[in-house]
């Protein structure tokens, strides 16, 4: 008879199941069974991001911002979302913010990754007891990460249909995505151990402190950024900032030249700097305070706190 035994939980974790004695041999073959499933079941390819989705106070401003400034194409509305095409396979959404209700802490609303069988993805996740929180039709779904944001999956085939890219696009390539992290122990056993996303590359202000982790999709280059360090108090300003998404560019000077085009007057159309990883950026503000990141695909530059590891995007992307 066994008074203890151990249930492994799909982060891999060790919980006790304690008073056990009589079913102590039952539990065990349950327990078998299960992590027979779970091992059994393979994770589908994951690879990139198909879209992030923005909470919009004014979605006349934000079409200003997003269809003129940055200079998308409005693709498709449906169920009040906006989609504005970044390429074939990327596109970014915006829609209103929800009510009556808080306003969201976050104006990142959810990111996407697409996945070559999102079928198989679901029932992944399901294996390894992620509840799916959203259904998004026969091609996509959406779960909860551990701390609460919305994550979705969309089936790789069925991406780019009714997509056309704008001639005055400012970039045509999303690379990462980031959202402020409290715990990134918890984010790990979701993003690195249960779908096998890597280290790409962190860093922070000063060399011997973290305040961003780069992991990288597991079949592809776009990656996902735990912004660490938000202040208990952090204003919109600050958390537009930490909340984010990043359109890739060959080189600077074209989004800039791309920016003005579009009317971009203001100081920071034109602002670029280089950032710690080694590559320059230059970052914009859409009506709510989300910050988009336009940075150079290759480091040009001295890179601070950790080698950059894995797959370096390009604009067509490698999927």
């Amino acid at each position: 008879m066994v008074a203890d035994c151990e249930r492994l939980t799909w982060a891999g974790r060790v919980t006790k199941v304690a008073g056990m004695k009589r079913l102590g041999g039952l539990v065990l073959l349950v327990v078998a069974l299960s992590v027979g499933v779970v091992q059994a079941q393979e994770r589908p390819a994951i690879t990139g991001i198909a879209f992030v989705r923005m909470y919009s106070a004014d979605m006349t401003a934000s079409e200003a911002f997003y269809g003129k400034t940055l200079g998308l194409k409005r693709v498709a509305d449906a169920q009040g979302i906006a989609r504005y095409g970044v390429n074939e396979a990327q596109w970014v959404e915006v829609t209103a913010l929800p009510t009556p209700a808080p306003v969201p802490e976050t104006r990142v609303a959810e990111v996407a990754f697409a996945t070559r069988d999102v079928k198989g993805m679901r029932a992944y996740l399901k294996a390894h007891g992620v509840a799916i929180v959203e259904e998004q039709g026969k091609n996509g779904f959406a779960v909860h990460d551990p701390e609460g944001n919305l994550i979705g999956f969309v089936q790789r085939a069925s991406i780019g249909k009714g997509i056309s890219m704008s001639p005055v696009a400012s970039s045509r390539r999303v690379i990462h995505a980031g959202f402020a992290v409290r715990d990134a122990a918890a984010e790990d056993a979701f993003y690195h151990d249960l779908l096998g996303f890597h280290p790409y590359w962190h860093g922070g202000m000063a060399p011997d402190k973290t305040d961003w982790v780069s992991l990288q999709v597991p079949e592809g280059s776009d990656w996902l950024e735990y912004m660490l360090n938000m202040k208990p108090d952090a204003s919109a300003k600050q958390r537009g900032v930490l909340n984010h998404f990043s359109l890739g560019v060959a080189q600077m000077s074209d989004a800039v030249t791309a920016l003005a085009k579009n009317g971009c007057t203001g100081p920071n159309c034109s602002k670029t700097q280089m950032g710690r990883d080694g590559k320059v950026q230059l970052n914009l503000f859409d009506p709510d305070l989300t910050r988009v990141e336009f940075m150079e695909f290759k480091t040009s530059g001295t890179i601070c706190c950790s080698e950059i590891k894995g797959r370096t995007p390009v604009e067509i992307e490698d999927k």
